[in-house]
């Protein structure tokens, strides 16, 4: 999933706080003659996020899908007291002839806040009601993130069908409203203008609500993976599918029996967060490999965002690398 793009050359607006960034299959355009081109290496965030929406609270849990080794574990954000934001795709931008990073959008999301929730009139009541307009304003802030970005992506650039090149998932607190969980998702598109030339665009977001579900619906655990191709089963299929290893952790507790018999008949908003941040900590870990890296971030509804689960702290690198010889080896390819 990583890759490496060749950009033209172009003077970014001032204002342009950060790039966000995309990551993809793709097939480098030649050169366009006498133009320099700088060397970007797009790192994605995979694996899952599951969430349950509780008597009391909104746990998200997040597991890494290491499919490569610079692979970014999907980490929650928060942009509020009683929202966080988990960016799923291409979240960081780097050159490997500097080792300078370009982007780190899963770690600059919240500060992208204030751009993100300013006034935008025309977007008003488009969804209904003022909180609704803010999380519209968040995808379209994002959309022109990628649009600035996209202007520079001229090599022809393979997606699987359907398949976003990024997606945000919100979930929060509403004032008068209660929980909601959404995904934010975004496609691109390219035209052909010259031999091997392409312009790219970035289409509308897709806003899809997972929580809370239509009426008569079960209120149940919500997954997500990313990549979405041939994702593996989901903790709830886990459950109906009576795996042995939560069967084991079932038998275990009645607390734990409890818990999982509300999620398998769709009652999840009659658990306590409680014991659902112990089921989902121990159903996790149960059923994922110990070397991967796991967050868990709690939104109570009373006192906000807080950690159960901070992610680990990552490795400083150098801040100056040693001289190397002219066409030494080197991993940036």
């Amino acid at each position: 999933m990583k890759f490496i793009l060749r950009l033209l050359p172009r003077v970014f607006a001032a204002t342009l706080a950060i790039s966000v960034c995309l990551c993809v299959h793709v097939t480098i355009a030649q050169d366009q003659p006498g133009q320099h081109t700088e060397e970007l290496v797009a790192n994605l965030a995979a694996g899952r996020v599951v969430i349950a929406v509780v008597k009391d609270a909104i746990i998200v849990c997040t597991v890494e899908n290491p499919i490569e080794v610079d692979t970014r574990p999907p980490t929650p954000a928060a942009l509020s007291t009683s929202r966080l934001g988990i960016i799923l795709g291409a979240a960081r931008w780097s050159s490997p002839s500097t080792r300078q990073d370009v982007a780190r959008l899963d770690e600059e999301l919240p500060e992208l806040r204030s751009h993100l929730f300013a006034p935008r009139p025309h977007l008003q009541n488009a969804m209904g009601g003022t909180e609704a307009t803010d999380l519209e304003a968040t995808g379209q802030a994002l959309l022109e993130r990628l649009n600035d970005i996209a202007q520079n992506l001229h090599g022809k650039i393979e997606l699987p069908p359907n398949e976003p090149l990024l997606q945000l998932i919100v979930a929060d607190y509403l004032s008068g409203y209660g929980p909601e969980v959404w995904q934010i998702s975004y496609q691109l598109r390219q035209e052909e203008d010259a031999t091997d030339y392409w312009t790219t665009r970035i289409l509308n977001p897709a806003f899809l609500q997972f929580f809370p579900p239509e009426k008569g619906e079960p209120q149940t655990l919500i997954e997500f993976a990313y990549p979405p191709e041939n994702p593996p089963p989901t903790l709830l299929d886990l459950l109906h599918q009576k795996d042995p290893r939560l069967q084991a952790l079932i038998a275990s507790d009645p607390k734990m029996a409890e818990v999982a018999s509300r999620l398998l008949s769709g009652e999840s908003k009659k658990i306590a967060s409680v014991d659902a941040v112990q089921f989902l900590r121990a159903a996790i870990g149960a059923t994922t490999p110990p070397n991967l890296r796991q967050t868990m971030a709690i939104i109570r509804e009373q006192s906000g965002f807080e950690w159960i689960l901070a992610p680990p702290a990552e490795p400083k690198l150098p801040s100056t690398l040693p001289n190397r010889p002219a066409g030494a080896p080197t991993l940036a390819r």
